[in-house]
């Protein structure tokens, strides 16, 4: 098991390299800071144009692999630029890296967690009145684009504060501005404000994972193993979750890794309805003003956030699976 992780900790590392390249050369092809500077009003002479993105090292009249290069020399050490503001680019990360992660990592293990549970429960009551509904409604989560969601949440907390008379569910933003208190009063008003954004991005995340579960665990179900895991004396709800459940989760842990890039674009558009200030709403600022720096520094991010997902997966499917272990 341990040579068969390092072996794709390996490969990792190869795409890791390759999504730094490919990131750079894409983002610095895509995007024009120059236009970003020549929009405004009154525009700056082309001299002084010049001056400010070899400054910040994004010039387009610098040969790219040059750019490329000095830039990877400075990011080696901890040095990921400057944004085109201009701010310290690693400091910004660091701001909002931990706003983001709070954001996914509770949408996205409750709707895996929420999605499993959903499918399996589907599967084991195949086409009853349960079974529909639950894939109904996904299908109806499925087909809402995210952004869309997260406006009906928040259309849904504003009518619902106007029903109780007072401000209920607070949605705008992580925190309550200027709030003091003890720490439970603290904790409690970043809660109220997680609780939409996160329901978007788990709503979606559920829904999804239902389908997939639910298709792998029909699989399961009319199996041989299972049946023998009966014959023996098992209960169905035993042989279900004990032998069933466990080969039904192999495939989803490889879909899980793979589907986490999709969480990291909805959470994008989750943070600006919500006004969260983390890596998605970042990165849709970055390239709407052409900030090469901080688009990069995002799309890195993701790759190793979806790799790291990746290796999360391969180590699940090596716990589930014993021949992955034993090969």
């Amino acid at each position: 098991m341990i040579a068969h992780l390092a072996k794709r900790l390996g490969y990792y590392a190869l795409l890791l390299a390759l999504a730094v390249v490919l990131s750079y050369v894409l983002s610095s092809l895509a995007l024009s800071p120059r236009g970003y500077f020549e929009g405004r009003q009154p525009p700056p002479p082309p001299e002084a144009i010049d001056t400010q993105l070899t400054a910040l090292g994004i010039n387009d009249r610098t040969p790219l692999w040059e750019r490329f290069g000095n830039w990877l020399g400075h990011a080696l050490h901890g040095d990921l630029g400057r944004t085109l503001d201009p701010s310290d680019v690693g400091t910004e990360f660091g701001r909002r890296i931990g706003v983001s992660l709070r954001l996914l990592l509770a949408g996205t293990l409750l709707g895996t967690v929420g999605g499993v549970l959903l499918g399996t429960w589907g599967a084991v009551r195949q086409y009853r009145f349960s079974d529909r509904a639950v894939t109904l409604f996904a299908f109806l989560l499925l087909s809402t684009p995210t952004f869309l969601l997260a406006v009906l949440l928040k259309v849904g907390a504003i009518r619902t504060n106007q029903a109780v008379g007072h401000e209920l569910i607070t949605f705008t933003g992580e925190k309550t501005p200027g709030l003091t208190g003890s720490l439970p009063t603290l904790f409690g008003d970043r809660a109220v404000h997680l609780l939409l954004p996160t329901l978007a991005i788990a709503l979606g995340t559920a829904a999804a994972y239902s389908r997939y579960q639910r298709g792998t665990m029909l699989d399961v179900l009319g199996s041989d193993f299972l049946r023998t895991a009966r014959a023996k004396g098992l209960r169905r709800r035993t042989a279900v979750l004990r032998h069933g459940l466990r080969t039904a989760l192999v495939p989803m842990s490889t879909f899980f890794a793979y589907g986490f890039l999709a969480l990291f674009t909805g959470a994008a558009f989750t943070e600006k309805v919500f006004g969260w200030h983390g890596m998605g709403a970042w990165f849709v600022d970055a390239v709407g003003k052409g900030d090469i720096n901080s688009v990069v520094t995002v799309n890195v991010f993701a790759a190793v956030m979806v790799l790291l997902a990746g290796f999360l997966a391969d180590v699940l499917h090596a716990a589930l699976d014993p021949r992955v272990r034993t090969s």
